[in-house]
């Protein structure tokens, strides 16, 4: 299983313990006030990008009020900032951040950086390893591998992979969308769904190097202003289980 599976796995898991203590809901709430912003409308019917946050948003069981709230903000939203760094063992990690403070976060990511054996980069330095694809996860309870293929890559997706919990599908950005509806209208609705960077190839760690990244993953993800973090880290699957734990 590719590096991003196994980071998309555990971003899956701890997001479920994040929305125990709420702060999924600040994550969700700032995505769709910028993205009622950034697409000059509040119809989710008219802003892709809003509609995807909306609806990732009642997959995590948000309030109506929340969501209406967030979008009436719309224009008072937060700037959107992309930092590149390297972790531990060369690992290159991408950030997107939602600030309304860009001194203050570019600060607070350099410093993980710094604390975890990493190092904060110039804009360009790491991007050129990713692609901007879209990732759904499904429970693999929820459907079998010939039915997920036949509905997924006939709405347009490109591959669909195997992870220890979950099937992943990846698609293009433009596909993105009907892959997710076509999946819903199937009657399997995504535990996690977004457009993300994924890595183009990996770097494999160990031991410490291992250790200290996962907790520089963590600890960018727990940020109130990061919104999605991607590194091309590839981790065996025994090790990140007992790390994780």
């Amino acid at each position: 299983m590719s590096g991003h599976s196994k980071w998309s796995t555990i971003k899956h898991k701890k997001a479920a313990k994040d929305a125990k203590r709420g702060k999924i809901f600040t994550k969700l709430i700032k995505e769709i006030t910028v993205a009622a912003r950034m697409g000059n409308s509040g119809d989710p019917a008219f802003n892709p990008r809003l509609r995807t946050a909306v609806l990732a948003a009642k997959a995590a069981s948000m309030p109506n009020d929340n969501i209406e709230r967030a979008i009436k903000k719309g224009i008072g939203g937060s700037d959107g900032a992309v930092y590149e760094g390297y972790g531990p063992g060369g690992v290159a990690v991408m950030v997107r951040a939602l600030t309304d403070n860009r001194n203050r976060t570019v600060a607070d990511v350099r410093g993980s950086f710094t604390k975890y054996g990493g190092s904060l980069g110039e804009t360009g330095c790491v991007g050129w390893m990713f692609q901007k694809r879209g990732v759904l996860l499904l429970d693999r309870r929820a459907i079998d591998e010939e039915r997920l293929m036949e509905v997924a890559l006939e709405a347009g997706a490109d591959d669909v992979a195997e992870g220890d919990e979950s099937w992943e599908v990846t698609t293009t950005p433009e596909a993105f969308e009907k892959v997710r509806d076509a999946l819903v209208a199937a009657g399997v609705t995504p535990t996690s769904a977004e457009v993300t960077m994924v890595p183009q190839s990996t770097v494999h760690v160990t031991g410490r190097d291992a250790q200290q990244l996962l907790k520089l993953l963590e600890v960018l993800e727990d940020h109130d202003d990061v919104q999605s973090v991607s590194a091309n880290a590839d981790i065996d699957e025994e090790e990140v289980a007992q790390l994780s734990a």
